[in-house]
């Protein structure tokens, strides 16, 4: 099989990042990914590439199969994921087109299988720093070298969907985090449990159920999500491309690696 170093989740709108490249049909012990993982190279690595979604938008988030997407990563060798999302804003100075980089979430999912330990082997990870601080600092200097507007850090909070908030929990959520997606949970959890490195970068494309006070600004709607996500891919793909290459292949100072050391019962 293939081999990758890299592995990139594509979010609601980003379907394909380079040309070319192999396909790879895996097949897990949770049933098939959302799409055949695409192996392409740059910058002398080794890319996997994978749409959450699949490649025509057929799974919604609480339908996708993210044990299955993030076994097969593993299963090419990857030992880094870079998994952009489309996000919602709870604040009003994270703007549309801002972009996130996530250190803290909120699980408010129903139904998810959110574990590769169903027993008998019993495991329980810290969750304490979720997405991986090294990468979270090589993305926050990507971005200032690009001139990207964004924010250094953030909490998002995750909900089941496929429905959009109302304003009642829209208000509730942003009294504890910045930004909503509905992917980000289960899929950080099991990287952690798989020892990948993760890293999360939310693009902001609307203002969910809008802000309290701001008559102007509108709720959400899944057109105007596509529609600024497509305006903002290429700073979002110039922002991996970038990131690729300052990714080194050893001298992590990370724990992601170890994180089921001291973790089974």
């Amino acid at each position: 099989m293939l081999q990758a170093q890299i592995g990139i989740i594509g979010g609601s709108g980003f379907y394909k990042l380079l040309a070319g490249g192999q396909e790879v049909t895996i097949d897990t012990p949770y049933g098939q990914p959302s799409e055949k993982v695409l192996v392409s190279e740059y910058a002398g690595k080794k890319i996997a590439f994978l749409p959450r979604h699949g490649r025509h938008h057929q799974y919604p988030p609480h339908q996708i199969n993210y044990r299955a997407n993030l076994y097969a990563f593993k299963e090419l060798g990857v030992r880094t994921i870079i998994a952009p999302c489309a996000a919602g804003s709870l604040k009003p100075d994270i703007k549309p087109g801002d972009f996130v980089i996530c250190d803290q979430f909120i699980d408010r999912t129903k139904s998810r299988k959110d574990t590769f330990f169903d027993g008998p082997k019993v495991v329980h990870i810290s969750a304490a720093e979720p997405y991986c601080p090294f990468l979270r600092e090589l993305a926050s200097e990507t971005c200032s070298a690009l001139g990207l507007s964004f924010q250094r850090q953030g909490t998002v909070v995750v909900i089941e969907g496929p429905r959009f908030s109302n304003k009642a929990e829209s208000d509730f959520y942003s009294q504890t985090a910045d930004v909503i997606n509905m992917t980000q949970y289960p899929e950080v959890v099991l990287a952690r449990e798989l020892e990948i490195c993760y890293l999360n970068i939310s693009l902001v494309t609307d203002y969910d159920a809008g802000l309290k006070g701001r008559e102007d600004v509108k709720s959400v709607s899944a057109q105007e999500v596509l529609a600024i996500f497509k305006e903002n891919n290429e700073k979002l793909k110039e922002l991996i491309l970038g990131l690729v290459k300052n990714i080194p292949n050893e001298g992590r100072t990370c724990a992601c690696g170890q994180a089921l050391q001291d973790a089974a019962l």
